[in-house]
């Protein structure tokens, strides 16, 4: 069976297109490809509250272009969901009816609950050891999602509206730094000295590759205040040309590092484990079992396009 999720985040939009093979013990999910648009949204949203004429442009021709390629690769099942920035848009209905009707496509605008459910949904942490707890970081343009995974439970699952681009426009204030360390004190404290974070999005996956720390293994936390002090000494344009970088992933890494640092040093983690996984492979993950569990009529809580 192929699978395919749509991810239209506040940075970028995401295409994964996944081969589920379930004739075995476990079920395995190998990714057939993986396509990145940097729709970088979150400008237009968290400064104008509303995304622009030119902006809907390159969404439609986005999708356009990925419903060519689900098609071309024979998907069976495709799912989509828009996170922070369209939550925020004013005019996010209006452009997603516009995606619907030229292209055939429903992408469902999800809350930060789900958000933070579906990162969960690639269930990590159940692989490790039951000796620690597990605190899923995801850190996109818009928010952050912290799921909260110990003795076998969901602890706690939660969104916050701290995000790479709103600190670029200077859209996050104090109050708001302030309600997330105070949350993640409170809640995290019954499991003092057991935290291990896990680390999802594309910022964090950078900093794992150029750590050169081979798959599987941890990052400590000081190495990331290492790389925060070393990324933000150089402007811009500098940070592109000597670690060559995208544009759009070197003005967002030093913001997105600070979240990772700050979440980490409130609940107490001193490692980061980075498995390379995000929301549209937790979508991936829900779209199978709806599958699996015979919930494949098209009616689904995210987005639906079923193969004819």
């Amino acid at each position: 069976m192929r699978l395919a999720a749509i991810d239209i985040g506040s940075n970028a939009a995401r295409l994964l297109i996944s081969e589920v093979n379930s004739q075995g013990v476990r079920v395995e999910f190998n990714k057939l490809n993986l396509v990145r648009v940097p729709l970088r949204l979150g400008f237009d949203v968290f400064e104008q509250k509303r995304i622009s004429d030119e902006k809907t442009s390159m969404i439609i021709s986005t999708i356009k272009a990925y419903k060519h390629l689900v098609e071309a690769y024979d998907v069976d099942y495709l799912k989509a969901a828009a996170t922070s920035a369209m939550r925020d848009a004013v005019n996010a209905d209006e452009i997603l009816d516009l995606v619907k009707k030229e292209t055939g496509i429903h992408i469902e605008i999800i809350s930060g609950g789900d958000e933070a459910s579906l990162i969960y949904e690639n269930h990590i942490a159940e692989n490790m050891d039951k000796e620690h707890a597990y605190l899923y970081i995801d850190v996109g343009g818009g928010s952050t999602e912290l799921t909260l995974f110990a003795q076998t439970k969901l602890i706690f699952k939660e969104s916050f509206n701290i995000g790479t681009i709103r600190m670029l426009k200077d859209q996050v204030s104090d109050e708001r730094w302030d309600q997330m360390k105070e949350f993640i004190k409170k809640e995290t404290r019954p499991f003092a000295d057991q935290i291990v974070a896990i680390g999802s999005g594309g910022n964090i996956n950078k900093v794992f590759s150029m750590s050169k720390k081979k798959d599987g293994k941890p990052l400590p936390l000081e190495l990331l205040k290492d790389y925060y002090k070393e990324l933000s000494s150089f402007p811009l344009q500098e940070r592109i040309k000597i670690y060559k970088m995208r544009e759009d992933r070197a003005d967002v890494i030093v913001p997105a590092i600070l979240i990772y640092i700050n979440v980490m040093r409130w609940s107490n983690a001193l490692e980061i484990f980075v498995p390379k996984i995000g929301l549209a492979d937790g979508l991936i993950q829900h779209l199978y079992l709806e599958v699996a569990n015979g919930n494949d009529s098209g009616v689904s809580p995210y987005a639906d396009f079923r193969k004819a």
